[in-house]
């Protein structure tokens, strides 16, 4: 299938990224559910998807003629967004890992800053470290 879409497909409507990252028969082999990705922005997925759609029909036949089913299935294509979603994920984490380091260099520096100030009030109580 995902050779077929790379190869034989010409419909100018596919313009994201398609991967093929899964796909479902039904028990009978009447139907199918194929999983894509599609990578790009939200009317280029649209377009794409569409585009997939109207391709169904050509790659039923072939599905059939090479996996010599008497029965064509219907193949229908369903957005998976995992890989999206992990891209999302990364993006967050990265983001919580640039807050803890913030976070992190604040709280160094609020503790310096108490450091000094008990020193401070040690050396003008008299209590420097030179009399300890």
């Amino acid at each position: 299938m995902a050779t077929f879409l790379t190869e034989s497909v010409k419909d100018p409507r596919i313009v994201g990224f398609v991967t093929v990252t899964g796909a479902e028969m039904s028990p009978d082999l009447r139907h199918a559910r194929v999983y894509v990705s599609v990578l790009g922005s939200d009317t280029e997925k649209k377009a794409t998807f569409d585009g997939l759609e109207s391709v169904a029909v050509h790659l039923r036949s072939r599905v059939a003629r090479e996996l010599q089913l008497r029965v064509a299935p219907d193949i229908q294509f369903k957005e998976d967004d995992t890989i999206a979603r992990a891209a999302r994920i990364e993006s967050l984490l990265a983001d919580v890992k640039r807050q803890d380091a913030a976070a992190a260099i604040a709280r160094a520096a609020r503790i310096e800053s108490l450091l000094a100030d008990v020193k401070r009030q040690d050396a003008a109580a008299g209590r420097g470290r030179e009399q300890d």
